[in-house]
Parts: structure tokens; sequence; C-alpha cells
């Protein structure tokens, strides 16, 4: 079993072709700017719509624990006495309330998967596992990555690279690409930002270039906190002592993690929002990577 929180279907920003990507739950990393921030936590959790509410309180008395009350026309949620039962959910008759996370088979998985096979077949496609953190659910990816190799599907796994290193080289061979992730290249203003250092995360990612691994490396550019040129020369010359990690994309923020913040019931974090980086950067940026031999888009 593991907990899934998203199937995207006809993606074509999460390695070649068109995929299905599979959503994972859980993440070591905390960055304030994640799209996705209900994969943060690896349990099942809470979205609440507000401007869906009727305000009819059958989720507070449906509660077995006494875990939801409404306080100045929003709902709280108690994340101590919440077992995640879910009742508050199938008593909600305008779904404001939805539970994000779901305990899945590696059989359930694949059938989600399967259904866009003749998509993957005629595009080079395939299934991307990303999150969250796949590495985080290890045995259960590993089920899936053999149950794809049986198939004939190929696999991608969106990682970011917070892994036992061990662990991440057993998956090098069951794994036909990595979509690696790098956010900032200073140890400190790393751990300051996500939470974690990252020199494990950039030991991993020499480790798989030795071990001839296939990896993308897919940069987040939020202005303000990683898109200086300091930070983006460091990305080039360490890229560059890598034999076989030569291709680059580049995901300009967006807000779409915003709102979803607002909307998760549990979540204690801040609201983070950044300016979206002007195209001409984005340009800039992709322009002086290029000039270290690396092959840069713009996206996925």
């Amino acid at each position: 079993m593991g907990v899934i929180f998203d199937f995207k279907r006809y993606a074509i920003h999460d390695g070649p072709g068109i995929r299905t990507t599979v959503f994972f739950k859980g993440c070591p990393l905390n960055c304030p700017w994640c799209h996705n921030p209900e994969e943060k936590l690896l349990t099942p959790e809470f979205m609440w719509t507000k401007n869906r509410c009727l305000g009819c309180g059958d989720c507070v008395a449906s509660c077995p624990d006494g875990a939801i009350s409404f306080v100045d026309g929003s709902i709280q949620l108690d994340d101590d006495m919440c077992n995640i039962c879910g009742r508050c959910v199938s008593v909600c008759m305008a779904d404001a309330l939805e539970t994000v996370g779901e305990e899945m088979t590696v059989m359930q998985v694949m059938e989600e998967v399967e259904r866009d096979s003749a998509f993957f077949e005629e595009s080079g496609g395939g299934v991307t596992f990303s999150g969250g953190e796949p590495l985080a659910q290890p045995e259960f990816l590993a089920s899936l990555l053999k149950e794809c190799r049986r198939r004939g599907i190929h696999t991608a796994v969106d990682t970011s690279g917070y892994v036992d290193t061990e662990r991440l080289l057993g998956f090098s061979e069951r794994v036909d690409l990595f979509i690696y992730d790098l956010k900032v290249m200073d140890p400190e203003r790393h751990r300051r930002y996500t939470g974690v250092s990252n020199a494990l995360i950039l030991k991993n990612l020499e480790e798989l270039s030795k071990a001839g691994s296939n990896v993308v490396v897919r940069v987040p550019l939020i202005p303000g906190m990683n898109d200086d040129d300091g930070n983006i020369r460091e990305l080039g010359e360490l890229l560059l002592t890598l034999r076989n990690v030569k291709d680059v994309s580049l995901l300009p923020y967006h807000k779409a993690g915003v709102e979803k913040q607002r909307r998760l019931t549990r979540s204690k974090d801040s609201i983070f929002t950044s300016v979206l980086p002007p195209q001409e950067r984005l340009e800039e940026i992709m322009a002086y990577l290029e000039n270290f031999g690396l092959n840069v888009k713009i996206g996925g």
C-alpha cells in the first residue's frame, strides 16, 4: 500500500511523450513556494473550499471525535483529535470538504496508469512518479516500477534527491529517467529555504551521474530566492563536472500553490507568494547555462 494524492493525465512536461503523472504524498523538504503543498504530509488530510461552504454545521455534528469546529466563519481542525475517518467529507452536500490522499495498492495505481497506455505507445511516453517524494515510499515505488517494467511502460521518477544514497542507487537500474530537482546551491541558503542542507542532494546527483543514470535536472526559479547570478553560476559550474547530466529544465514560479495552501485545514505554514519571473530573465538564464554546454529549456 502507498499514499497517493493525485493523477495527472496527458502530462507533457514530466518526461518524454504523453505521460500519466502519479503524485505521492510525503516530502522531506518544506519549500515555501511548493505548488503542491498538499503533498508535504505523508498522511491523508483535508481541504476546505470556503466559497462552497453552506455553513450548515453537518461536518461538525458528524465528527465522532469532536475535532471540527467553526471559528469566525472558518473550519478549524484539531490535528491531535482528528483520525481522518472522512465522515465530515461524506456528509458535506456542497463538496466544500475533500480528502487529499488515499491509500492505494499497486494494482489500483496500475489500473489508473493503464487507461492511458495507448497514448504512451503513440508518443513514446509513460508514467512519471512525482510528489511529494516518491522515494519516501520506497517499497511501494519499487513494486510499481517492477510492474511497469513487466508491462513495458517507460518510467520517470521526479525526486528532490534528499534520500539515502544507497537507497537511491538501488533504484538506478529500475528507473528509465530521473527528473532531479535542484533549488539552491548555497547549503546555508538551501537549509533556510527548504529546511534541509543540500549536501546529500548534491552528492546523490554526482553518484547518479557516475552510475550512468539518465538524468534531467529541473530548477524552479523563484525571483529573489534563487534566480540571482551567483546561484545560476554555481549551478552551471556544478553541472559542467557531471559527464552525463546535460539536460536542464527551468520552471518559472507560478501561484498555483497559494490557493491550495489556504484550503489546507491542517497547515500552519504562512502563505508564501512571489512575483512571476520576467520572460527576459528566464531567457537570460537559459542563454547563460547554455554556455556551459547544457541543453536548456523553459518549462518541464
